[in-house]
């Protein structure tokens, strides 16, 4: 029996390394209980100082460039914003919407976590950290800021409207 030629070998064992990094690289569409629709349970919530958003919605979608966010809260003063963006992890991105933060950049902690900076102009307005439950049906953000005014710790509650969604 002939052996393999030596390059050959060294090839083979390279792919064999790199390509179980690259298929853990690679988002999970089939996995991800991000994706969908999550109502705000103002109750469960607990915004300080306040005042919390009388409703809260996120809608979540995998398209082509990224993970596309889209948040609508009213207030009781009759305000509402619609912040929108897209993005991946790792990466700074812009944020429309609001006048608070104009960039959010993501890092993946692990599954089922991740965390935000948002910032405004080059400066950190905030963090928020996002935990969605093992069954995905339900999600925790909980957002800081210190500094500038108020110190501010929100814990907010989401329920996913439609658990079917992946």
């Amino acid at each position: 029996m002939q052996s393999a030629h030596p390059l050959a070998t060294l090839a083979s064992a390279v792919c064999l390394c790199v390509l179980p990094a690259a298929a853990q690289s690679i988002p999970s569409q089939v996995h991800d209980h991000l994706i969908g629709t999550w109502q705000l349970n103002v109750a469960q919530s607990k915004y300080v100082p306040g005042p919390a958003p009388i409703s809260e919605t996120r809608r979540y979608a995998r398209g082509p460039n990224g993970v596309e966010g889209v948040i609508i809260r009213r207030f009781a003063d009759g305000r509402s914003d619609r912040i929108e963006y897209i993005a991946e992890y790792d990466r700074e991105y812009p944020v429309i919407g609001t006048e608070d933060y104009d960039h959010v950049l993501l890092k993946r902690v692990d599954g089922r976590t991740s965390e935000a900076v948002l910032s405004h102009g080059g400066r950190i307005f905030g963090t928020a950290r996002r935990v969605l439950s093992p069954d995905g049906r339900s999600m925790t953000i909980t957002f800081q800021r210190y500094g500038v005014g108020a110190t501010v710790l929100n814990v907010a509650h989401y329920t996913k409207l439609d658990p079917s969604e992946p």
